[in-house]
């Protein structure tokens, strides 16, 4: 199968490209630094340079490579930092990645009749901060998002809108839970991690926050099993056991050799980090994978970060075995 990666050096499109041609599909690498090229062709791909908001250039390099499938991973995540109270700002790359770009993509697919379109969102914090305290697809998106992440938000509900509504095209959305594992913030050299080691990473007030999480090779398998197949529709791509702030957060800084995490006073917390860290250490909610694992016949390998936080947050020989159970 021809599959065009768009964001093919990000922490997923990097362990992805590598399946996908493991996997014998002829995959055409998009990034927008050259000098990763060399990397994308050590891997067995056709690498393009192309910003993904070169509307332009992007309809050159799809049509070039004519894929039956378009995978869309585009994000800035790595510029980020660690102030929440700038939220918004931080993301505002991605978030005209998560629109522009996904409108590109787009456009480019129906123009060379790519059938399938494959793109990247977020399970967690966007849900609704009420009622159950762990989510499916079917429930709504939060209509009252602290005011650090409504821009945010907005464009997460525009790729949704966009890919899984696009009707001529067969649009999958995968809602990732927060990525844990090589090449994320959250490995073992990762910039959270640090802020764990540091103990600048508390939990505020009960930590009653639930987080969903999915190591990066999960991930990535649960990646090549939409491409492969799958109704089109929003799919949650996360692991088995969602689980609150106060409890995630100790044994991750455990398992990195750290002290325990601080604990601050809810005033103190949204003193320190506004009311976007309230509500991702108070009222944030988790999401159930029943779906995924029902419609892409997809298994975590890790099916709790207990066991990976422990096992997976270095790329060991381990972890660069087949990463899950997934559609052949």
């Amino acid at each position: 199968m021809r599959v065009f990666v768009a964001g093919a050096t990000g922490a997923i499109g990097k362990r992805l490209v590598l399946l996908l041609v493991s996997r014998g599909h002829e995959v055409t690498a998009m990034t927008r630094t050259g000098a990763k090229v060399a990397g994308l062709r050590a891997a067995g791909a056709e690498p393009v340079v192309v910003d993904g908001l070169d509307a332009n250039a992007v309809m050159r390099a799809v049509s070039a490579a004519r894929p039956e499938v378009i995978v869309h991973e585009m994000t800035a995540l790595s510029s980020m930092g660690a102030n929440l109270r700038r939220f918004d700002r931080d993301f505002e790359l991605t978030n005209r990645l998560r629109t522009q770009g996904t409108d590109t993509l787009l456009a480019a697919a129906r123009r060379t009749d790519t059938r399938r379109v494959v793109a990247q969102s977020f399970a967690g914090w966007p849900y609704a901060r009420e009622g159950a305290w762990v989510k499916s697809e079917e429930d709504r998106l939060d209509p009252h998002p602290p005011q650090g992440m409504q821009r945010t938000l907005s464009a997460i509900g525009h790729l949704e809108g966009a890919v899984a509504g696009a009707g001529d095209i067969e649009g999958l959305v995968l809602r990732y839970g927060t990525l844990y594992g090589p090449g994320t913030s959250l490995a073992r050299d990762g910039e959270h991690a640090e802020m764990i080691r540091r103990r600048r990473f508390p939990i505020v007030g009960q930590g009653t926050g639930v987080w969903s999480f999915v190591h990066i090779d999960d991930a990535a398998a649960a990646t090549v099993a939409a491409i492969q197949g799958g109704a089109p529709g929003l799919l949650n791509i996360v692991d088995d056991d969602p689980a609150p702030v106060c409890e995630w957060l100790v044994h991750l800084a455990d398992a990195l050799g750290a002290k325990p995490p601080r604990r601050i006073p809810l005033w103190l917390g949204r003193l320190a980090t506004g009311e976007v860290g309230v509500s991702l250490m108070m009222q944030v909610r988790g999401a159930s994978n029943e779906k995924a694992k029902r419609e892409l016949g997809w298994r975590p390998r890790h099916p709790s970060w207990r066991s990976g936080f422990r096992e997976g947050l270095d790329d060991s020989a381990q972890e660069r075995r087949e990463p899950a159970e997934a559609i052949t």
